[in-house]
């Protein structure tokens, strides 16, 4: 019998099963993600007892298996993974939509495009009439077949006046690395009930989020669909940005969630309407975690509201704070209206009365998008990186190692990191 040693625990940009070795080209999962470096796996054949033919009193070189460096690690989840991209759109019983990601078959090709001002709602739609870019596409097949295999879960809540697409940036990275990823639309706070100032119950997210799982249970064991077969609902992270984050602290709690993320977010407690006193933080989720956050926000400051969030909870988490990034820097938004974000739109549409008159709006729609935020091209590789080590896990030797403060220290931007 053999045992394999491998020498490489992680392949930059590829899952090393069993003990073959070798890589293989993907197509990109967005139109503006950074490539990756590729480098092929070694692998030695040890034989587990000396031949009897050797020379007893020989003495073999000891055979060493050294790691990836932290340089290596820094991008070895920054580009895109193996697998081209499908998408399907699927709706939850109550109508909220819900858009999946998935790891497609070989060969899938096409574009996936949204338009953000199809989220603001009709009479402001048709506001926003400035020429400047409103959409962002990702390279997806549209209800492609699935690729082989079965794919672990993530789910993704969009935080206060956002829409459940505004991430499509990393929840396409992920689905390309192997990740089956949904992400249902909240209607209670998204852009649209923003807008129109016709907010509604803010736990019916929450629910939404869970609902979701069942969804993709459906959706799995039904015959034809891309899914079918290819879901592996009891491995499920949930992600959440902004209010988001909030939301994913509170549906962790169900035994259905195995790990969280919380970005730009933290733990508050839940503000009594009538009263309009704050009640106190919530019970953190005693699951494995992650917090991120950009050292720029304005609106959830890294920290005073993402620290003691993870201070507060169980181990094992870890927390990564990224200089040079705001509050939506972790969304598409900043590669809309020539940078400007939404609000450049509006701005152009002649509705600068309007975000004056609200300037919660400005601040969600805009902070992370102008100097001195840095421009997505140098911050999303760290964060594509990040999440996505996290949320593959032990599925792949050594991504966990792309998470600790000597990878930290490798980038040309300041991160502070904290692992417990």
């Amino acid at each position: 019998m053999r045992r394999c040693l491998v020498s490489v625990g992680v392949v930059l940009g590829v899952v090393v099963a069993g003990c073959s070795s070798g890589a293989s080209e993907a197509e990109p999962a967005g139109s503006t993600e950074a490539a990756a470096v590729t480098a092929a796996a070694t692998t030695t054949i040890a034989p587990e007892s000396t031949p009897p033919e050797a020379d007893p009193t020989s003495t073999a070189a000891p055979t060493t298996t050294v790691g990836p460096s932290p340089e290596e690690l820094a991008v070895a989840f920054s580009g895109p993974g193996e697998y081209p991209v499908g998408v399907i759109e699927l709706a939850l019983a109550g109508g909220q939509q819900v858009v999946v990601w998935y790891p497609a078959a070989e060969g899938t090709s096409g574009t996936y495009t949204y338009d953000a001002r199809d989220y603001t709602g009709e009479s402001l739609r048709a506001l926003l009439t400035a020429d400047l870019p409103a959409t962002f596409t990702i390279d997806a097949g549209l209800d492609a077949p699935g690729a082989a295999g079965t794919f672990p879960v993530a789910l993704y809540s969009h935080g206060f006046s956002g829409f459940n697409v505004t991430a499509s940036f990393l929840t396409s990275h992920l689905a390309s690395h192997g990740v089956v990823v949904a992400a249902p639309e909240h209607p209670s706070r998204d852009l649209a009930a923003a807008t129109a100032f016709a907010l509604g119950d803010q736990s019916t997210a929450v629910t939404e989020l869970l609902d979701t799982i069942e969804l993709l249970r459906a959706e799995a064991a039904r015959p034809g669909s891309p899914l079918e077969g290819r879901v592996d609902i009891e491995q499920v992270t949930a992600m959440g940005h902004s209010a988001g984050g909030g939301t994913v602290l509170a549906a962790a709690l169900d035994e259905r969630i195995d790990t969280y993320v919380s970005m730009s977010s933290g733990a508050f407690g839940r503000r009594d309407p009538v009263t309009s006193t704050t009640g106190p933080p919530p019970e953190m989720p005693d699951k494995p975690s992650l917090f991120i956050a950009g050292k720029l926000d304005q609106v959830a400051s890294w920290s005073e509201t993402t620290k003691p969030a993870f201070d507060r909870a169980p181990s094992p988490s870890t927390f990564w704070a990224i200089d040079g990034v705001g509050h939506v820097g972790f969304t598409d938004i900043c590669t809309l209206g020539d940078g400007l974000g939404i609000i450049g739109i509006a701005e152009a549409s002649g509705l600068s009365d309007f975000l004056d008159a609200s300037p919660q709006f400005r601040l969600l729609g805009q902070d992370g998008c102008l100097p001195p935020n840095l421009p997505v091209d140098q911050t999303w590789p760290i964060i594509l990186n990040t999440i996505t080590a996290f949320v593959l896990g032990d599925s792949v030797p050594g991504a966990s190692d792309a998470l600790t403060p000597e990878v930290g220290a490798t980038f040309a931007v300041d991160v502070t990191i904290e692992q417990k």
